[in-house]
């Protein structure tokens, strides 16, 4: 059979990634599942925990591929369930930069770019635009750029993301 230039075999680029359920009613749990199973198209069975940090409410982890834009998918499905603290990221793969999605009640979504490292990547136009709001709304640039970085969605998680009654706990390193 000879390849045929007009209609080239596009190869599926895939990627894999996290989710993190940091805390979610009981009664919720199979929601998020089956939300989870639609994105991914397969049957999706979290290992659940209690959550320490807010009682009454439960965390998972999951590892999860599929194709780039997986992450944004994941996030939007979960996204506007009141009670539910997530993260997601996805890694870079040759057609796609990384991802990350944080989400809480109080702040909403959070959607950052990342690079190989893991590096939040801020496009040049957000950056101006953060300039311009802290010279023109009193607002303070260090604010502006701490908002474009996720900090308020980082200092809202963080106490969530403590591991707590067994979960699994993944150290990472700083190398210099």
């Amino acid at each position: 059979m000879q390849d045929d230039p007009l209609s080239p075999e596009v190869p599926v680029r895939t990627t894999r990634g996290v989710l993190y359920v940091h805390s979610a009613p009981r009664a919720l749990c199979p929601h998020v599942e089956w939300a989870v199973a639609g994105v991914l198209g397969t049957r999706v069975s979290l290992d659940w925990i209690r959550q320490p940090a807010a009682p009454g409410t439960w965390r998972s982890e999951f590892s999860w591929q599929g194709r780039a834009g997986t992450g944004s998918q994941l996030a939007s499905a979960l996204r506007g369930w009141q009670m539910l603290r997530f993260e997601v990221t996805a890694e870079p793969c040759p057609t796609a930069e990384g991802e990350r999605y944080s989400c809480t009640p109080d702040l909403g979504i959070f959607h950052a770019v990342t690079g190989i490292h893991g590096d939040i990547l801020i496009p040049e136009d957000r950056l101006r635009a953060a300039l311009v709001r802290s010279r023109t709304e009193e607002t303070n640039l260090e604010a502006e750029i701490a908002r474009l970085l996720g900090k308020p969605w980082d200092d809202e998680l963080e106490p969530f993301r403590h591991a707590g009654e067994g979960a699994p706990v993944r150290w990472l390193h700083q190398v210099v």
